[in-house]
């Protein structure tokens, strides 16, 4: 008999249903099957789900109930063991899907009465979300469990549980909508139909890929766990996707039509039901690893296979337990199985280290230069390479098990991590001490951020964060949050994806039909107007819409296009060179190098570089040399002021930072300079409340806006001058 619904409880063990009213039990170590239970005859399952097994914090082992929606218009909630706890009259017609919230606090149910229904967990009624007159044929919650998305013949809805709040509906497919998913970590959605396509959607409905027709209709789609992977079921045909939609593999089994697919909890393994009676099983494997010139294939499910590309070396590393995750970066490549943590050198394949893992299903790995970080779902670990934990950073409302490479980045010194609650916020840990950072307040932007990345290198002080928001802006501040904020600084548009190199802290990006480099990001602090000479630009129209960063690492760059072949491009190894020498202070073979490569780009990096380092010789050197001939005459003009102080804050004021400047040049008791320095910037305001809080230079102040009125033949209307000028003494506020 068809086999309706499947389930996993442990990453080795799952229950099906089918209409013979059986349920089955499969334990894939020991290939073991048995029955659990048969139902009565009057219900043919159709739908089921476990109780989600992370509830408040707490892990369970194994799951241990699920629901099971049936023909007769009913769900059952039943035990492990099978024992019927409850059923619920549902809806008119068979119930087509039941699924819990990701809290399990609530399930929401849909059937061919076109209701939408929304219980609680013991199966009391708390509200019909919807009604329509067509059967619903799929649901899934959204990441957050505050929103549900449903099908409506062609067409996809989400509808929020709050009343009155905005619904979001539109045309997905060109035949009736068969399933849909939606992932809690990428926030995408799938959708499969009639129509014989599979489509991605992003959660606001903006199509991002859709497939070429198939032969048949598509019965099944669903996400793997942590977003990176989809698998798609039609007749005889099973396939595995990646998130952007192009396809990894695609299998012909025997199957008949495949109707429903339930990824394991680790995802590395999947199970279908299909019409024949048979359920089928599938591993994932072949996935690749590449860094510099070594290669790693996972070719078995305990076995890699290492390629050194240039002396075609090849090694076989074998595993106790199957693979998970692994990540391959500078210089370790780091793997973890269901049980332990491997860390292997590139230098040394025999020796790696090896420690026990306390949850075991590792969700993401990310590696920085002197250590590397494991999410699981019950927290963040920061481990040295030498299998030392380092530090398990924290904050209130952490959720794990919805981060993924985009809203985690980590360097040598620190972590950042993208709030899934608030998704303005981004908390930013000192990364050996696992706290906060400065006075442990979160980064926070205007409007919602969808990845964020760290640069690699330079001082701890220095460390940078750029960020994209929902609206496809790139900015990028400091890390840094003592005392006075660096400003959030707008520094592209239209950003599709980004990276920060390896070695330098040079980012590139593709933004809207440009590939483009940004040698020196810091040079929004420095000189904002020099930014755009500090880039390099190429056309990007050959790597079609949505193209991906996968790596930068020297100056080698790789990307992935949409249809998933990769494309390498080599940017000019100059900055990174110029980078390094600046780094070590080595002012004089930068300018050596400038002048050897005769390059504009290069000319304003270092001009960026040196006022940033305060090096006033070789920064009117590399300001001459692009021509910015009165940047020049200030420089120089700074050079003959008397004090030191003097000279510091007038280099301040350079970068545009009026308000150090003045504060630099009081603390020296400079105060008729730091008058000036306002009056010059015809700030008349400030400047006349320091010469009143100074009892200073009142006259000189008054005198010079006399004059600029008089050059502009203007009357005074400012009160404050009106009254000084009648020799009132103004009260401060």
């Amino acid at each position: 008999e068809l086999v309706s619904c499947v389930g996993w409880t442990t990453a080795d063990e799952l229950y099906s249903c089918s209409n013979d009213h059986q349920i089955m039990k499969w334990n894939l170590l020991t290939s073991e099957t048995t029955r659990v239970v048969k139902l009565p005859d009057e219900i043919y399952p159709i739908d089921l789900h476990w109780f989600p097994r992370n509830i408040g914090g707490k892990k369970q082992a194994h799951a241990e109930s699920f629901v099971l929606t049936s023909s007769d218009g009913k769900f059952h909630l039943i035990s492990k063991l099978g024992r019927v706890e409850k059923s619920v009259e549902a809806h008119c017609g068979a119930v087509l899907a039941g699924r819990w919230s990701y809290e399990g606090t609530a399930l929401v149910t849909v059937g061919e009465d076109g209701q939408v229904k929304i219980w609680s967990k013991s199966g009391m009624l708390r509200s019909t979300l919807a009604q329509q007159g067509t059967p619903v044929y799929s649901v899934a919650w959204g990441p957050d469990s505050e929103k549900v998305l449903y099908t409506s013949g062609k067409q996809l809805v989400i509808k929020p549980l709050q009343p009155n709040a905005k619904v979001l509906q539109w045309k997905a497919h060109d035949g009736l909508i068969l399933k849909t998913d939606w992932n809690s970590v990428n926030d995408l959605i799938l959708s499969a139909g009639e129509d014989c396509k599979y489509k991605v959607w992003d959660s606001y409905g903006r199509l991002l890929y859709s497939s070429q027709p198939h032969e048949y209709p598509i019965t099944s789609v669903a996400w793997a766990v942590d977003g990176e992977l989809f698998a798609v079921g039609s007749f005889h045909t099973l396939r595995l996707c990646d998130k952007t939609g192009w396809s990894y593999a695609l299998e012909k089994p025997n199957s008949s039509n495949i109707f429903n697919i339930a990824w394991s909890i680790d995802g590395t393994q999947l199970a279908g039901t299909c019409g024949n009676g048979h359920v089928i099983f599938a591993h994932v494997v072949e996935q690749r690893w590449e860094w510099k010139n070594f290669e790693v294939t996972l070719v078995k499910r305990r076995t890699m296979e290492v390629h050194n590309v240039l002396n075609d070396a090849v090694d076989l590393l074998e595993f106790r337990d199957r693979v998970i995750k692994a990540s391959l970066n500078y210089g370790h490549l780091v793997v973890s199985t269901s049980l332990q943590c491997y860390v292997f050198s590139t230098k040394n394949w025999n020796t790696p280290l090896i420690f026990d893992l306390k949850e075991g299903a590792v969700s993401l790995i990310l590696q920085a230069e002197r250590h590397f970080l494991l999410l699981d779902g019950g927290g963040l670990y920061l481990y040295s390479y030498e299998g030392r934990l380092i530090s398990s950073p924290k904050f209130p409302g952490m959720r794990t098990d919805v981060l993924n490479a985009q809203t985690v980045s980590l360097s040598n010194d620190t972590l950042a991590v993208r709030d899934k609650a608030d998704e303005k916020v981004i908390y930013i840990f000192e990364a050996l001490s696992g706290k906060l950072l400065g006075d442990g307040k979160p980064l926070t932007h205007k409007t919602e951020i969808v990845e964020i990345a760290l640069d690699q290198k330079g001082l701890t002080s220095e460390r940078k964060i750029a960020f994209i928001d929902k609206n496809r802006d790139l900015y990028i501040t400091s890390v840094k949050r003592f005392g006075k904020e660096q400003k959030i600084v707008k520094i592209g548009t239209m950003v599709q994806t980004l990276a920060w190199n390896d070695t330098s802290n040079i980012l590139c990006g593709v933004q809207d039909t440009r590939f483009t480099v940004w040698y020196y990001p810091n040079t929004v602090y420095v000189d904002k107007d020099l930014l755009p000479k500090t880039l390099y630009e190429k056309d990007a129209s050959e790597f079609s819409k949505n193209p991906q960063i996968a790596h930068f690492v020297g100056n080698q760059i790789t990307i992935r296009r949409a249809d998933g072949s990769l494309i390498h491009l080599s940017i000019s190894p100059y900055p990174a060179i110029l980078h390094e020498y600046v780094s070590s202070s080595k002012w004089e073979d930068a300018v050596r190098l400038c002048r050897f490569v005769k390059d504009q780009t290069l000319w304003a990096c270092l001009a960026a570089m040196a006022v940033a380092s305060k090096d006033m010789a070789t920064a009117e050197i590399a300001y001459a040399s692009i021509g910015e001939i009165d940047k020049v005459q200030y420089i120089n003009s700074i050079k003959d002021l008397p004090s030191k102080e003097s000279r510091m804050a007038h280099m301040l004021l350079f970068s545009g930072n009026t308000q150090e400047a003045e504060t630099l040049l009081l603390q020296a008791g400079l105060v008729y300079q730091a008058i000036q320095v306002h009056i010059d910037l015809y700030k008349w305001d400030r400047a006349l409340e320091l010469a009143v809080k100074h009892k200073t230079h009142i006259d000189t102040v008054l005198a010079c806006r006399q004059k600029f009125l008089e050059d502009f033949g203007k009357k005074e209307t400012n009160k404050k001058f009106l009254q000084c000028a009648e020799g009132v003494s103004i009260p401060q506020n």
